[in-house]
């Protein structure tokens, strides 16, 4: 959220998407819909302005994400490289979201920084571009100067809104100062809050070590939160459908936390598979299967797969696998195999092959949060290292050199 105080009274505010939308959202959402890459479109959009309109400035609203010197890896571009698509001038600022990191530079790369300290915005290409972190927790507050045709910004600031940190003693303690909140609107709210915090407080199981999520590790490596989800879902699957669900497939862009090390309630599993996604399953001869795995094997960014009980060799060049077994039976592609996922990635989501259309594909219509919870309950106890990923089961190689995925 921003507070701009602009001279001019108009403003021409334009919103870009990313083309990558189809493969980040359930493609099943937006089939009649097309994405075009923004550094293409902007400047067909601002040529338009130019044509139709007279403005004194241009901003862009975007959700493509922030990325220091437009080093996006397998993201979308984002907005470092949607300001350097146009001629200089032409946009005036960015104001983007996304990636939820707080954009403040020093130099070319991110300063260290903390609540309540300066904060200086990206500049590129003569564009502002701004980030106010994430979850609310900073307002983005942005005041310009327009005079004599020239934009300048007199200051740029991330306001904390209460944030807190622990003190000495071990208290939660205001960082800065206390914006007061607005008496009737909290309580209209609170009975809804607290009631809702009654609920996702409660504790449903503990682990005795962290179960990693963290983005940058769940995108390029088989972590033990990844063995654990699979693990829930096969078993759901197995449990309640009158099939064996040989091993189970999660994308790992629907993995959007760790779960640290003690109690462990239902807020944690909502923090982990926000989406509500359906578990769902599928059966299919050794050949498909094969087929299915080479395609996501290779996959990187949201798409790496998180799979379990699967033991395989991946060569990344080639795009191929070599499955020595699934579920701890011997390969053989004569054979029949169950495997469970989510709906998102059945659907095509994250690139993944569409199979929502197999004859043999069921959606259970019960979401990923709550088998995730109800395996909890089930299993109130949870060693971390029992679901750590087994040394050699799953190999990626590049150029026949053993790497970590087919990212690297």
């Amino acid at each position: 959220m921003y507070n701009f105080q602009i001279s001019p009274n108009l403003i021409h505010i334009q919103q870009s998407n990313t083309f990558g939308t189809p493969k980040i959202v359930n493609p099943e959402n937006v089939e009649n819909l097309a994405f075009t890459d923004p550094q293409e479109e902007l400047p067909k959009v601002l040529a338009e302005i130019e044509a139709n309109e007279e403005v004194d400035m241009v901003f862009a609203v975007t959700h493509m994400g922030h990325y220091a010197d437009g080093n996006h890896g397998t993201e979308a571009a984002g907005d470092v490289m949607l300001a350097r698509s146009v001629e200089e001038g032409q946009l005036h600022a960015i104001i983007g979201g996304h990636s939820q990191n707080p954009v403040c530079m020093e130099g070319d790369d991110y300063a260290d920084f903390n609540p309540g300290e300066e904060c200086k915005p990206d500049q590129q290409n003569g564009t502002y571009i701004m980030q106010a972190h994430e979850w609310g927790k900073y307002v983005g507050r942005a005041d310009f100067e327009y005079m004599d045709g020239e934009l300048t910004l007199a200051n740029y600031s991330l306001i904390p809104i209460n944030l807190k940190e622990e003190d000495d003693n071990g208290d939660l303690v205001f960082i800065t100062e206390e914006i007061e909140k607005n008496q009737t609107v909290y309580d209209m709210l609170k009975p809804y809050q607290e009631r809702g915090q009654e609920l996702l407080d409660v504790v449903i199981s503990y682990t005795d070590g962290k179960l990693e999520g963290d983005r940058e590790v769940v995108r390029v490596e088989q972590t033990n939160l990844g063995n654990l989800l699979t693990t829930a879902y096969s078993e759901f699957v197995t449990q309640n459908f009158n099939v064996t669900a040989d091993f189970g497939v999660m994308n790992s862009g629907g993995v959007r936390a760790s779960i640290a090390e003690g109690d462990i309630s239902y807020r944690d599993v909502l923090t982990v598979q926000p989406f509500g996604n359906f578990v769902a399953y599928v059966t299919m001869t050794g050949t498909e299967v094969e087929a299915y795995l080479a395609d996501i094997a290779v996959k990187t960014g949201g798409g790496y797969p998180q799979l379990n009980k699967v033991a395989m060799d991946v060569d990344c060049d080639a795009g191929t696998v070599d499955i020595a077994s699934l579920g701890g039976r011997a390969f053989d592609l004569d054979e029949n195999y169950t495997f469970s996922m989510i709906h998102f990635s059945a659907a095509g989501g994250d690139d993944y092959p569409v199979i929502n259309q197999h004859p043999n594909y069921i959606d259970t219509q019960l979401t990923d949060a709550a088998v995730f919870r109800e395996y909890f309950v089930v299993n109130p106890e949870i060693s971390a290292e029992d679901y750590a990923p087994v040394d050699g089961q799953l190999n990626f190689y590049r150029n026949n050199t053993l790497v970590g995925s087919c990212a690297e």
